[in-house]
């Protein structure tokens, strides 16, 4: 019972992760939204004055939401670091890797350059984009592709998809690392576990 309830846990807060990771992802889309979406009215004139919250709100619902995924997407990426800095397993050796960065650009290609260019004046568009948002996370989670992100290209993270030789387990196939480091065959990896496929590593000076 007791290990039902702290596997429980653990798949939560991976499911946690992986939705605040999502958000990180789409970094990008939301501060285009805001610059496309915004409407803040200016007056120089001597008789100005703030027109106050709720109007300012009313006029800008879209880029105020935008702002909170923008924040959730930022507690994601503390989240993430705090992860890395946990302390790291055995060490492997790759025998065999790809890099596979071109996969942040496919991510940028094909999701966000094409949502930006919805109609953001039709309720009607503005829904059928939060529809086209949710489907694509629920993919995105359940593929584990929550590594193709383009946010974390830009913030100097490289990915690779390896082979390892494990002292423990021996080889084992299609790990995606996800590091800062320029990684090469042969090399030696500590590594912190994501995701059962999907780890963390920091390459071993040698």
């Amino acid at each position: 019972m007791l290990n039902n309830s702290i596997s429980h846990i653990i798949s939560s807060d991976i499911m946690i992760r992986k939705i605040g990771l999502y958000f990180l992802s789409l970094w990008l889309l939301f501060l285009l939204i805001i610059i496309i979406t915004v409407d803040i009215p200016i007056y120089w004139g001597e008789d100005s004055q703030f027109i106050g919250i709720n109007y300012l709100f009313s006029r800008n619902i879209v880029p105020f939401i935008c702002i909170i995924a923008l924040i959730i997407g930022a507690f994601s990426f503390y989240d993430f670091n705090h992860k890395l800095k946990g302390t790291p397993e055995l060490a492997f050796k790759i025998t065999e890797i790809e890099n596979i960065d071109y996969e942040h650009l496919t991510f940028l290609t094909t999701y966000i350059i094409p949502l930006v260019c919805f109609n953001f004046d039709s309720v009607r568009y503005e829904l059928v984009l939060l529809i086209v948002l949710i489907i694509i996370g629920i993919i995105y989670i359940r593929t584990n592709l929550y590594y193709a992100n383009p946010t974390l290209a830009i913030l100097g993270f490289r990915i690779y998809k390896v082979t390892g030789d494990f002292v423990r387990i021996g080889t084992r196939n299609n790990i995606v690392l996800i590091t800062r480091d320029k990684l090469d065959k042969s090399d030696r990896v500590k590594y912190i576990k994501l995701d059962p496929n999907i780890f963390y590593a920091k390459k071993i000076k040698s």
